[in-house]
Formats: C-alpha cells, structure tokens, sequence
C-alpha cells in the first residue's frame, strides 16, 4: 500500500512512485508514438485522412468513463471490504490473547496467544499464495498444521482444542471458554471472508470488456484527432490513453487487494503489528522492528 504526504502542487506531474504510470508506462509510449506517426504522416502529406466528427468519440469516450467508474467501483468495494477484514483480524488476535494470558495464565495462555500471532502471519502468506515460513513455525508446538492446504483453518483447529482442554481440565468457567471461542469464530469469519474476495474476482468477460474498448478508443483516437487537432495530437492522445489506461490498471490492482502490487493491502505490516502487540503480552523481549515504508510502500 502507498503510505506517503499529499503531494505539493510542482511535485503532482514528477511522482512516478505510487503512480499508476509504471504499470501502464508501455501502452502510453504506444498510443503516443502512433499519435506522433499519424500525425507526421498527415502534416506531411504521405497521407490524408479523411475529417471524422469527434461526436462518435465523444459518446464512446463518455460511456467508457462511465464503465471505467462503475468497474473502478467494485474493485474498491473489494478492497474496502478486505481492509476492513484485516481490521477485524487485529481486533480478534488481541482480543483472544488477553482473554487467555488473563483468564488460563502465560502457560496454557500463551499458546493461544502464540497461536493468534502464527494466524496472523499464515493468513497473510495464505491469501498471497505465498509458502509459510519461519514466522509462522516458530510460533506453534509442532509443524503438523503446516502441512494441509488451509495452515490458518488448522491453526483456529489447534486453538478451539486448547480452549475445550482447558474447559475439560477446569481451567475455565463454560462462559470464558465461550468469550474465547467468539473470538476463534470471528477469525475464522476473515478467513472466509478473505477467501472469498481472493476465490471470486470480478467476472472475467466484464474486465475483458473494458480493456478491450480502451485499446480500440486509444489506438483509434489519432486518426480521428489529427486532421484536426495537428501537432497537439500525439499531446491529447497521451493525456487520454493515462487516463482510461490507468482507470483500468487502478481497477484491476483494487480489484485484487491480498495481492502483492503498491495498492494491495500490507498483509505482512499488519501480521506484524499482531506479532508485536501480543509478544509484548507475553513479556517478550526480542520483537521485530515496528513495520515502516520502503519506498513508499507498505506491505
């Protein structure tokens, strides 16, 4: 995620870091070396192009627009949606391990406290299709919930064991152990939540849709524009390819937000926070560096 000042108004056409220019860099010079190269060819008299009414542009830029901001819309509900879910998952963790170092003591609390912070970091290598690793391990008794395909699924597994072990063992009154449970329930609910974003992204003919009209519109533009328009061509051409191209980027990184890209959601940030929030209510000493930009980006 882009974590960086407002921009000065001298600095709003030279920031390139946490643009959308990157991604969409190659299809810019495209449109306009072909803008350049329609237009030399008229200027030149190579040849004439005939006088096209910018009307049916007009129309097709204004519903591109609107397509553009309906998709743009969904893909930020799904990214609303899912920061609101990693939210969820601070709340739960922290609310978990206090609940269990207050109520079962730092021995058998602390396991579930240790769990919480290993479910943090295997939901953010889970969504991100990434394999656990070492930060995950060394927070839980054995490696044997790393080895199905849902690490996280096994982990609230383990930590709704505990919590019946110690019901059974009378460790806990029947009310605590339901508070306790509440709260593996409400990780396990971002979990599906988060799933479900990641296992059902926009539907595939919708996007191809949109990319398909702004590669027409874009490579169709100067051939409208130069008889007309003359040397601002490839100026104009430029100025509307960064804006329908970067709508549609934009669209497609909102559009998956447990992703790895500058706009996706810093995963890995907020498994630390939980990691340092809770190793401190253990009484631990060796925490990890609190999470900070590199580069502008928090991930």
């Amino acid at each position: 995620m882009i974590v960086r000042d407002p921009p000065r108004p001298w600095e709003l056409l030279f920031i390139l870091r946490g643009s959308i220019v990157p991604a969409i860099w190659p299809q810019l010079l495209f449109v306009t070396a072909l803008s350049a190269l329609v237009t030399w060819l008229d200027l030149s008299g190579r040849i004439s192009f005939p006088v096209i009414s910018p009307l049916p542009f007009s129309l097709i830029g204004i519903a591109l627009s609107i397509f553009s901001g309906f998709r743009n819309s969904a893909g930020y509900e799904r990214w609303w949606e899912g920061r609101k879910l990693i939210g969820q998952l601070v709340i739960n963790c922290r609310s978990l391990a206090r609940l269990a170092l207050a109520h079962l003591g730092n021995e058998r609390g602390g396991e579930l406290a240790r769990l919480a912070i290993a479910f943090a970091h295997a939901l953010s290598h889970h969504l991100r299709g990434e394999a656990m690793g070492r930060d995950v391990g060394r927070f839980l008794p054995s490696d044997a919930a790393l080895a199905g395909r849902n690490p996280p699924e096994a982990i609230l597994a383990l930590m709704s064991r505990d919590i019946a072990a110690a019901l059974a063992a009378g460790q806990l009154s029947a009310p605590m152990a339901q508070a306790l449970e509440e709260q593996v329930s409400g990780l396990s609910a971002v979990l599906a939540g988060a799933e479900r974003i990641k296992h059902t992204p926009l539907p595939y003919a919708y996007s191809l849709l949109l990319h398909r009209t702004v590669y027409l519109f874009c490579v169709l533009l100067p051939f409208g524009l130069a008889p007309t328009a003359g040397m601002w061509t490839p100026i104009l051409c430029a100025i509307v390819a960064y804006t329908f191209f970067g709508l549609d980027a934009l669209g497609d990184e909102l559009a998956a937000p447990f992703g790895t890209g500058d706009n996706a959601l810093p995963l890995t940030a907020v498994a630390t926070t939980v990691e340092i929030n809770i190793s401190e209510q253990l009484g631990l000493t060796e925490l990890p560096s609190s999470p900070v930009p590199r580069n502008y980006v928090l991930s």
